[in-house]
C-alpha cells in the first residue's frame, strides 16, 4: 500500500516548513506554500544560499495570522491578508512579478534578525506566475517557489541515502531536503519512475528531476552548512554538473489532500 505520509508547506520561501495532516490544493499549489518572500533591495529574493541563518526562524499560521520568532528576538505576526497597499516588481531566478510589500514593521524586524537590509512581499493574488513552459501547461501557476508547485520524494529513498552517508552523525532529515509530499511504501527511487499519480481523488504529473542546491547542506537546528548530503548525492545522484534527488510535480486541479491517502500510479 501506497500512502502520502507527510504534507509540508513553507509559507516564506526558505524559511522552516510546517507539516499538515491535511492541505487545501489552489492553483498555485498548497495553500499558504511559498506566499511570502524576502527580497533584497533590488528585489532579488533572498534565501538559505546567501543567508543560511533565515533556518533558525520558527514559523506558525494560526488564528489567522504568521507567527515568526527568532532565537533571542520577540516574536512577531502579520495577519494572513495584511498588506500595505503598496506594490514592487520582485525578482525569482528568471521571473519577474509583481508583489504586494507587507509593510516597514515587517522589514524592519527581519532586517534586525538577519543583519541585512530586506523587505518582506507578498504574493497577489491575481498575480499570474507561470511554471516553466518545457514541463508544464500554459493554465500552470506557482507562487514563488524556485519554479513548481510541489516537491515529492519517497520515505525510502530518503533512508536509502542516509544508509550512504558515512558519518553517522550527518543523518539527513525530511527537513533538510523541503519537500511538500512525502510519500511511503514503495522501494527507493520509484518516484524516479513515476510519470502521473493520483493521491486521494487528486491527479499529478511528475514532470521534472530535483536538482539540489546548496540548502540542503544546512543544517536546520544550527543553521550551519556542511558538506552532506550533497557529498554523498555526488557519488551516485550526480547527472553532469547536477546531483538529483527528489521529483518536481504538478497539479492538475484544485482539492484535497490529506495524510495517509492512497496514491496510485497512472498509466
Amino acid at each position: 500500500m501506497i500512502v502520502l505520509s507527510e504534507i509540508w508547506i513553507y509559507p516564506v520561501k526558505s524559511l522552516p516548513g510546517i507539516r499538515q495532516t491535511s492541505a487545501i490544493i489552489d492553483r498555485r499549489g498548497l495553500e499558504w506554500d511559498r506566499h511570502w518572500m524576502l527580497v533584497n533591495p533590488d528585489g532579488d529574493f533572498v534565501s538559505q544560499r546567501q543567508l543560511p541563518q533565515m533556518a533558525l526562524f520558527s514559523v506558525e499560521l494560526e488564528n489567522n495570522q504568521l507567527r515568526l520568532g527568532f532565537p533571542e528576538k520577540t516574536e512577531f505576526s502579520i495577519g494572513l491578508n495584511e498588506c500595505s497597499g503598496d506594490q514592487t516588481k520582485v525578482k525569482i531566478w528568471d521571473d519577474h512579478v509583481n508583489a504586494d510589500l507587507i509593510g516597514e514593521e515587517a522589514n524592519l524586524w527581519f532586517s534586525d534578525c538577519l543583519g541585512v537590509s530586506v523587505r518582506l512581499v507578498k504574493m497577489p493574488e491575481n498575480e499570474k506566475r507561470q511554471v516553466d513552459q518545457l514541463y508544464a501547461e500554459p493554465e500552470d501557476q506557482t507562487g514563488f517557489s524556485d519554479g513548481f508547485p510541489f516537491l515529492l520524494f519517497s520515505q525510502a529513498s530518503l533512508d536509502d541515502l542516509n544508509a550512504r552517508i558515512e558519518d553517522e552523525s550527518q543523518q539527513m532529515s525530511v527537513a533538510r531536503f523541503r519537500p511538500n509530499l512525502v510519500i511511503d511504501g514503495v522501494s527507493a527511487y520509484a518516484e524516479d519512475h513515476w510519470q502521473a499519480i493520483k493521491i486521494g481523488t487528486t491527479t499529478f504529473r511528475v514532470v521534472k528531476p530535483c536538482s539540489r542546491c546548496a540548502i540542503t547542506t544546512v543544517d536546520p537546528a544550527s543553521g550551519i552548512k556542511g558538506s552532506e548530503p550533497l557529498l554523498t548525492l555526488a557519488k551516485y545522484r550526480r547527472e553532469g554538473n547536477k546531483v538529483f534527488f527528489g521529483q518536481n510535480v504538478i497539479h492538475d486541479s484544485a482539492g484535497v489532500i490529506h495524510q495517509g491517502d492512497l496514491l496510485s500510479e497512472l498509466e
